[in-house]
């Protein structure tokens, strides 16, 4: 009985090819596929353990490489195993072979895959401005353009492989790639435009910038446009491009502001009082811990007062801290001017009548003599 059984896996025949054949290509596949699941756990195990144990980032990466293994490419792998064992045609041979390479290119291209994006990620990390890794333009660019390029170069080995004339066919993607870069050249050129942001960073994220009319704090920096948050609440929404072909004021990046004030005083004032108001108003800002004394100066006569400039550093580019600074420094100096009997100017005009009717000459020009007429 147990002859006629094995003699009937020998003799008996599926494709040309014996039963005891294809039973032992299956158990051929079954084990490579349970030792190559096997030796990959263990490895990624091992793998992780250092990576825990905080023996390098390398080891992290390793672990994450090794997890984007694919059980179904595993398993495909396993049965070519099975199929190799096989006493296959001459035909089949080649296609095997081209199989396996289209598993392994499929494979490696997983791990690169991973590889590359953990790589740039700790790139980006380590280079970023606050230290937190953000996703910007130029790291999203960036992990885009690795993995095109990284696909493209295994679709093309794999038609090769398979006998494909990738000549023509590079060819044919160089001339489909123009015509829709044609079509599609205002997204590309708000495109690089984002590109030469995150390169150049004329502004980053959590500055506050002003572009031509529009004013606010940059939210996010993505690939075809910039989204401010303006300060009345609102978001504005601009592309790219317009962003680089405008003047951006960066506020963000102010380390001091240089203030310019005037104030005007009477025509009454004597040459001591002007003299004692440029040495108090030095004396005021001196006394500013926030800001530097630049100079304070009796710069014209005006047409109706006389004119002082001053100017003065603020060391903090807080806006705040500015206008607090101001308003200690506006009110010291009107007590300054009180103190000295002087006065604020305000625009005013004196008018002189020549002449005057005969019935009221005389008090008509009393009248005005003693009249001013404010601006």
């Amino acid at each position: 009985m147990s002859e006629d059984f094995a003699g009937f896996f020998t003799t008996y025949t599926i494709l040309g090819i014996s039963l005891a054949s294809w039973a032992l290509a299956v158990c051929a596949a079954g084990l490579s596929y349970l030792l190559a699941r096997t030796a990959i756990r263990f490895v990624f195990r091992k793998v992780q353990a250092r990576a825990s144990a905080g023996n390098g980032h390398l080891s992290y990466i390793a672990s994450q490489v090794l997890s984007a293994t694919s059980t179904t490419l595993l398993l495909l792998a396993s049965i070519l195993v099975g199929i190799g064992l096989l006493d296959l045609p001459e035909r089949w041979l080649g296609r095997v072979s081209s199989l396996w390479f289209v598993v392994a290119a499929l494979q490696i291209g997983l791990w690169a895959n991973r590889a590359l994006a953990l790589g740039l990620h700790r790139y980006f990390s380590r280079h970023s401005a606050n230290g937190a890794f953000q996703v910007s333009a130029l790291a999203t660019l960036s992990l885009w353009g690795v993995k095109v390029l990284l696909w493209a170069v295994i679709l093309l080995a794999m038609l090769s492989n398979l006998g494909v004339n990738i000549t023509a066919f590079v060819a044919s993607l160089g001339v489909g790639g123009i015509a829709v870069a044609l079509a599609v050249q205002n997204i590309l050129g708000d495109v690089f435009a984002s590109l030469s942001i995150a390169v150049d960073k004329p502004f980053e994220v959590g500055d506050f910038i002003v572009v031509g009319t529009l004013a606010g704090t940059v939210e996010h920096v993505g690939l075809k446009t910039t989204r401010i948050r303006s300060l009345g609440g609102e978001q504005i929404v601009m592309a790219n491009a317009d962003m680089i072909g405008s003047t951006i004021q960066n506020y963000k990046r102010l380390q001091e502001r240089r203030i310019v004030f005037e104030f005007r005083l009477t025509y009454d004032c004597s040459t001591e009082q002007i003299r004692q108001v440029t040495q108090r108003v030095q004396d005021i800002i001196n006394a500013e811990e926030l800001a530097r004394f630049d100079r304070c100066h009796f710069r014209s006569f005006g047409e109706s007062a006389l004119e002082f400039e001053t100017v003065y550093i603020v060391l903090d580019a807080s806006y705040n801290v500015y206008m607090d600074v101001q308003q200690r420094i506006n009110l010291s100096i009107m007590e300054a001017v009180a103190e000295l009997g002087t006065a604020f100017a305000f625009p005013s005009r004196t008018v002189h009548v020549a002449s005057l009717p005969e019935a009221a000459a005389v008090p008509a020009r009393t009248q005005v003599s003693s009249r001013v007429e404010h601006a």
